[in-house]
């Protein structure tokens, strides 16, 4: 089965999944890409752009027989100008994210032309694939309250269930991470690897680290993550206030800086307010890590494969306090040199489940599930 795919925005998650997906598959793909630039102006464009580069690609008499693309890109315009061969082709949408969702610092600073996008698309795939059943149930619910009912008339609550009805879930897959060698001598090591933004609640963070150096636990934790133009001001309190404890600072230049500062470290922290699924999170438990997160989000299907005693220590009820509380615990765990309690692998098996060799054979057979269904539906229709 020929897949022809198209992404807008070819950087980060997006390009991580798509490439390490095809690197293994069993289809051949056409991968058609734009950089990571101005997604504003990709969502507006890339459908134009993309279906001219369909055309001069179809003089050459190439074909496909499925089309993949990503939340970035409007289905439903690429469909309408794309040459009819493509345009009629079944088509999965895969949602990294919303803008339905997306978290916006203001409420009224919220485009709601994307989110139209994201719904237009959705009603215009064959399948809708989500990164996680959080991110497919809280879009669902928001549409007819956040969006629907916004509209002066004709609203189309009905295209709620229609979505719903070709939703399924598909999470972001991890590539194989090195192995940790012995531990460095020293106290709990702590890991905080997210997007320098306030949706990531970092004064939640810091404040627990504030908590746990007041009762005199030493321990210390290293802060990683993209940053963006708009850093947050906590950073820069929390560097100097934290300046005894760091052992990293900033965003990891290199695939390997960023492994390294995984195994290197016992804890990886989550305190965040929005997360669709959390690859950096499953990928610090891969390489060893014992997580500590908020019970919230996606984060308790990461935790799935996870035995109930230990989901539930894994988990805490998103307060300072309380993570504070449950990292002195870890801390203690470490100084008896007994984290993981006898099984340091435990969470390694458990997130084995999104490991590309696990994954990509259900995602070829899900693309060819799409194909089949639209095949046989197609035949039916003109018997």
């Amino acid at each position: 089965m020929r897949v022809l795919a198209i992404e807008p925005y070819y950087g980060g998650s997006h390009r991580a999944f798509l490439d390490s997906w095809i690197a293994g598959s069993g289809h051949p793909w056409t991968l058609l890409t734009l950089p990571p630039y101005k997604w504003k102006w990709r969502m507006r464009h890339g459908a134009i752009t993309f279906a001219e580069e369909v055309a001069r690609r179809l003089e050459g008499r190439v074909g496909w027989d499925l089309l993949f693309c990503s939340d970035m890109l409007n289905l439903a315009e690429f469909r309408g100008l794309a040459p009819p061969e493509v345009g009629r082709l079944p088509a999965v949408a895969y949602f990294h994210e919303n803008q339905l969702t997306y978290p916006v610092q203001c409420e009224k600073e919220r485009d709601l032309h994307f989110a139209i996008t994201n719904l237009t698309t959705a009603l215009a795939a064959t399948a809708v694939w989500f990164n996680s059943a959080f991110h497919r149930d809280s879009f669902l619910a928001a549409l007819p309250d956040k969006l629907l009912k916004r509209m002066p008339d004709y609203q189309p609550f009905e295209a709620v269930e229609r979505i719903r009805s070709r939703s399924a879930v598909y999470p972001q897959g991890i590539g194989r991470l090195p192995a940790r060698g012995a531990r460095r001598a020293g106290p709990l090591r702590i890991l905080w690897a997210a997007r320098w933004e306030f949706d990531k609640n970092p004064e939640a963070f810091f404040e627990a680290l504030g908590i746990l150096r007041a009762s005199g636990m030493a321990f210390r934790v290293s802060v990683i993550g993209e940053q963006f133009q708009r850093v947050p001001e906590v950073f820069a309190t929390a560097r100097e206030a934290f300046r005894e404890q760091i052992d990293l600072w900033g965003h990891q230049s290199s695939r390997e800086d960023y492994e390294r500062a995984l195994t290197a470290a016992d804890v990886i922290v989550s305190t965040a307010g929005h997360e669709f699924f959390g690859v950096s999170v499953v990928e610090a438990i891969a390489a060893g890590c014992y997580p500590l997160l908020p019970h919230r989000l996606a984060y308790p299907e990461i935790l799935a494969g996870f035995d109930e005693r230990l989901r539930d220590a894994c988990l805490y009820d998103g307060s300072p306090r309380q993570l504070a509380e449950k990292l002195a615990a870890l801390a203690e765990r470490v100084a008896a040199g007994d984290l993981w309690q006898g099984d340091a692998e435990r969470g390694i098996r458990a997130v084995a489940r999104f490991s590309w060799p696990q994954l990509r054979p259900q995602l070829d057979e899900a693309l060819e599930a799409v194909f089949r269904h639209t095949s046989t539906s197609r035949g039916s229709r003109t018997e």
